[in-house]
């Protein structure tokens, strides 16, 4: 989650989408923002306490932290924004970014089929880095109601033209987009590493954001 008072933006990053780019390349706004030492702070003693003091927003924060935390004021006049991803091709995405990043947890794995079907079972110890890319992406958008609390849904898709609109409901001259996290170890198309079943058991899993953000396999 990136803030800035100054700019008045919220930004929801979910992992996986593109978030680490949109993070970076808006990075130096914040060095304009009179509040930008508190923050920076207040983001040094949380991690010298193990994250234990709760002053901070982590960075894969869902929007109801922000709505419950801040002024409510603040909160509704803040542009606030997020990109999100097709949910068969975030878990490909998956996929390879734990095997090349920690192969350890997949050291009896082989094959996507095998790895999905592991992660889909609710038998299985939680593991934060398996987890976090099941979780559902509407769950960091919505309210306690169902109620989409974004003002501007970009997406991963679209990654490029939809962080210069972004830039552009901000109010700034869009910066240059750092594509810092570019995978070359996995096939373009996604949908090649499905069967029919392993596509239907990823959308039961993500229905709710399947049908919030329009998506569908043979996009």
């Amino acid at each position: 989650m990136l803030l800035s008072l100054k700019y008045n933006f919220l930004f929801v990053h979910i992992a996986k989408t593109g978030g680490t780019s949109v993070r970076d390349s808006l990075r130096p706004l914040r060095l304009r923002d009179p509040w930008y030492p508190v923050q920076f702070l207040c983001s040094r003693l949380s991690a010298l306490s193990g994250h234990r003091l709760g002053i901070k927003f982590p960075r894969h924060s869902k929007i109801i932290a922000a709505k419950e935390m801040l002024p409510a004021e603040t909160f509704d006049n803040l542009f606030k924004f997020v990109f999100v991803r097709n949910p068969w091709d975030l878990q490909v995405s998956s996929f390879h970014h734990i095997r090349r990043e920690r192969p350890h947890l997949m050291s009896h794995i082989e094959t996507f089929d095998q790895f999905m079907r592991w992660k889909l079972d609710p038998e299985r110890p939680y593991q934060f880095h398996v987890d976090t890319s099941i979780e559902l992406q509407s769950d960091y958008v919505i309210d306690l109601h169902g109620k989409v609390l974004v003002d501007f849904m970009g997406r991963y898709e679209n990654l490029a033209e939809d962080f210069d609109e972004a830039c552009r409901r901000i109010g700034i001259k869009p910066p240059e987009l750092l594509h810092k996290r570019q995978a070359t170890d996995r096939k373009k198309d996604f949908r090649s590493y499905y069967t029919d079943e392993l596509a239907e058991m990823v959308a039961k899993h993500f229905e709710p954001d399947i049908r919030i953000f329009g998506y569908t396999f043979e996009q």
